[in-house]
């Protein structure tokens, strides 16, 4: 805990933004983080609880009481090894995660909890500016060659994982560049990718070998992975987009929203595009689907100078505070606003799409009308929008079974996703492994983090008998 009285004494406070009409011209990352003493404040919040609920709030099991007080402390480097001691990559989930910690802070029952993500966040960025990370490499090698497919989150914390151990890892991933949603999904002005370039570094220094530009089973043989490693991870995502097939789907402008942000990502970068440009400007933006996705084709869309955006979903608008009594500790269904809907958007709820109208074979609007509680359409109900882009933002069914999945001949579940367990993270295949949004399907990038880290323990006691990596 940090103050015994701090929650009494000081609010909570988050970092600031840059105004909306500054940020919507660049794709930097626009926070204004606290100082010091402010962090130190909101570290002495944290308080004497009994059972801390933010552990079980946490899918990395982050020790946040202790790290909290060590920061009310000013003992930044102590609180830097308690939070890599659960979380290989705090500088991801302190900027995108969001935060089912603080859903479950005691103090979010007068909805005022611990800033614990902005604490997080400041702990890595104070041990980055200071040095302190540094390469973390085996004492010992033990000859094994472990195989890890896809460079996202999850592969990302178990090849560090199985390095550390003293294993061989080589991380394949089919684009240019490692990182997975983080690097081709995620927004620049939500995670600068040279925050993914210095832990690159540091895995580098450790002995994992990157190989991008390497799609097992398209441009390389699946088979391959089978008879030149000990052991093979599975860390790929939930790629397959979920569609839309209504009556004018085939109209041009209708994209998958992970297309378009993709692409706006490569811009940035440098890499190149490859295809005919995907760009909301001049033009009237509709964005079907309420979530995470849908919010960050807002933001794109709105920095590419579009003419309107509008977002559509066909579940009921939350309310604007949950029951406590009801929900708490667990996530909360409520409004959410982010910075992305701040800059110009207009939302809608329990909104369906009947069909998309098209003029000389380009989209130009939707037909929509409203839902009931159980998705049934409500008489009269009936609406249009004016659009000359459609961001399909509806979530992901399953990974892509074409080529590598097909390719191993692994067994999936009832939804699509591979097959394993959440012990042995084992496939049908007796040394192929599955982990992250590949086996649980799509989820937050915390959950990948720890998926990782735990098929990274089972791959090594499956090489080694038994394994002294961490269970959490």
């Amino acid at each position: 805990m940090g103050k015994a009285t701090g929650f009494r004494e000081f609010a909570r406070r988050t970092p600031g933004y840059e105004e909306p009409a500054a940020r919507i011209r660049h794709y930097r990352e626009f926070t204004t983080p606290l100082t010091d003493d402010e962090l130190a404040c909101q570290g002495a919040r944290c308080m004497d609880c009994g059972v801390p609920f933010c552990h079980q709030g946490c899918p990395v099991n982050n020790i946040i009481p202790d790290w909290n007080d060590l920061v009310y402390r000013n003992r930044w480097r102590e609180a830097l090894e308690v939070l890599h001691s659960t979380n290989n990559f705090p500088e991801f989930t302190g900027r995108i995660c969001p935060a089912p910690c603080e859903a479950s802070c005691t103090l979010n029952l007068t909805d005022e909890p611990v800033a614990i993500k902005t604490i997080e966040h400041a702990i890595v960025e104070r041990g980055w500016a200071e040095g302190w990370i540094k390469p973390d490499t085996a004492p010992a090698r033990t000859g094994k060659r472990v195989a890890v497919v896809g460079g996202g989150p999850a592969g990302m914390a178990a090849a560090q994982q199985l390095a550390r151990a003293g294993h061989s890892v080589v991380l394949f991933e089919k684009n240019a560049k490692v990182g997975g949603l983080l690097r081709y999904g995620i927004p620049d002005f939500k995670l600068d990718k040279s925050v993914i370039d210095r832990r690159m570094a540091q895995m580098a220094a450790e002995g994992v070998e990157f190989r991008p530009n390497t799609h097992v089973g398209v441009t390389m043989p699946a088979k391959e992975l089978l008879d030149g490693f000990d052991a093979v991870l599975l860390t790929g995502g939930s790629e397959k987009p979920r569609d839309l097939t209504v009556p004018g789907r085939e109209l041009a402008g209708i994209h998958f929203a992970m297309d378009f942000l993709t692409q706006q990502n490569r811009r940035v970068s440098g890499e190149a595009v490859g295809v005919a440009d995907i760009l909301a400007t001049g033009k009237r933006v509709v964005v079907i689907g309420g979530g995470d996705t849908g919010s960050d084709c807002v933001g794109t869309s709105i920095r590419h100078g579009a003419v309107s955006v509008t977002q559509i979903e066909i579940m009921p608008r939350p309310p604007e505070r949950e029951n406590k009594a009801l929900s708490w500790p667990l996530w909360p269904n409520r409004l959410r606003t982010s910075s992305s809907h701040d800059e110009g958007c207009e939302r809608r709820w329990s909104v369906s799409t009947g069909a998309f109208r098209g003029e000389n074979g380009k989209v130009a609007g939707l037909d929509c009308f409203e839902v009931d509680a159980k998705f049934q359409k409500v008489a009269g109900s009936e609406f249009s929008l004016d659009a000359d882009l459609v961001l399909l933002a509806m979530g992901f069914v399953h990974p892509v079974h074409d080529g590598l999945v097909d390719g191993l001949g692994i067994d999936k579940d009832a939804r699509g996703n591979v097959k394993a367990d959440t012990l042995s993270y084992l496939t049908s295949n007796p040394k192929v492994f599955a982990a992250g949004d590949i086996r649980r399907g799509q989820s937050l990038v915390v959950w990948a983090i720890r998926e990782g880290r735990h098929a990274a323990r089972a791959v090594d006691a499956f090489l080694m008998g038994s394994s002294d990596l961490p269970a959490v």
